[in-house]
């Protein structure tokens, strides 16, 4: 998603030496979005992202449920046309971590790995990553049997057998994806029904080479010269355990907030900022959008709306 408003570490400092009006810190729906209302407004806005635009949107194989698309759209596509359109309004991009910011002085100040920066306003829209099981071995395997991303690293294990984790939407999206690829696939679920959109159910029920484990949670991992080699599941209803060998494990089990940078700057809510519904958090000039912020529903269509109205609000805050 490289283009003419990205701006290389090695620049970043000297291209951002003033003060910026509105510091986006993540580029995923949200913030792209409200960067994009940012320069709509009259103001210049920067966009803060360590890895590539999109987040977790870009690794979704197929979106579905975004309006204005009858057949669906692959995530990277439609993350890569909100960027570009971003990029048409003038936002900026500088690929560098945010690791802290000091929302008491005036202007704001922004560290990065790289480098500080100064923002009139923040928008705080970093998102969520992936929960882990916890257990043993987790992270040695992580990358080597352990994914957290089905479309990312499915096609490394083509023919063979994977298990995915969760009963959420993401789980059996994940398994239904895998099924097309993989010999056989376990999907293990801690409770006796899937927390999915019943959409997913019949799609689910179609795939021969699914089998689900109800009332199953995984216990232990198991390696072979470096590699995943199986789990261990326990029927946590007939407390009753078993083995099942396998190449991958695809962990879907829920996200956990972007928020370590924050140091404690803002109030959270259940590890989430807390924010209103105009995306005002508890440090004036600073809003919040997207998956990062603590309410009811996380999905691209109110991300995209948490960065407009977040946007409207920060443009507010300026001209007062």
């Amino acid at each position: 998603m490289e283009n003419e408003n990205h701006i290389p570490e090695s620049q970043a400092s000297k291209a951002c030496t003033d003060v910026i009006d509105v510091a986006v810190i993540g580029a995923g729906p949200a913030g792209m979005t409200a960067a994009l209302y940012a320069e709509r407004a009259g103001f210049d806005a920067v966009m803060f992202e360590r890895i590539a635009p999109g987040g977790q949107l870009a690794t979704t194989e197929h979106v579905e449920n975004y309006p204005g698309f009858p057949d669906g759209t692959s995530g990277f596509d439609l993350a890569f046309a909100m960027k570009q359109q971003a990029d048409n309004f003038g936002a900026k991009t500088v690929n560098e971590e945010v690791v802290a910011v000091d929302v008491t002085s005036t202007p704001k100040k922004i560290t990065t790995a790289f480098g500080s920066y100064e923002a009139s306003c923040i928008i705080v829209a970093t998102g969520a990553r992936p929960r882990k099981l916890g257990v043993p071995l987790e992270d040695e395997l992580a990358g080597k049997g352990v994914s957290y991303c089905a479309t990312c690293d499915g096609n490394f294990f083509r023919g063979k057998t994977v298990v995915v984790v969760g009963g959420g939407n993401t789980a059996v999206a994940d398994a239904i994806f895998l099924a097309r690829l993989c010999e056989k696939v376990y999907l293990v679920h801690r409770r006796d029904r899937l927390r999915a959109t019943a959409v997913y159910h019949k799609r689910l029920e179609a795939c021969e080479n699914v089998e689900i484990l109800w009332n199953t949670q995984v216990r232990r991992l198991f390696a072979d010269s470096g590699k995943l080699a199986g789990i261990e599941v326990e029927n946590t209803a007939e407390h009753s355990a078993q083995k099942l060998p396998c190449e991958g494990v695809f962990v879907a089990v829920g996200n956990e907030p972007n928020v370590e940078f924050l140091q404690g700057a803002l109030e959270l809510e259940g590890g989430y900022v807390k924010a209103d519904e105009t995306g005002k958090t508890s440090a004036a000039g600073v809003f919040a959008a997207g998956d990062v912020r603590a309410k009811m529903l996380r999905q691209i269509t109110t991300a995209v709306a948490d960065g407009s109205v977040a946007a409207e609000s920060a443009a507010e805050f300026l001209t007062l």
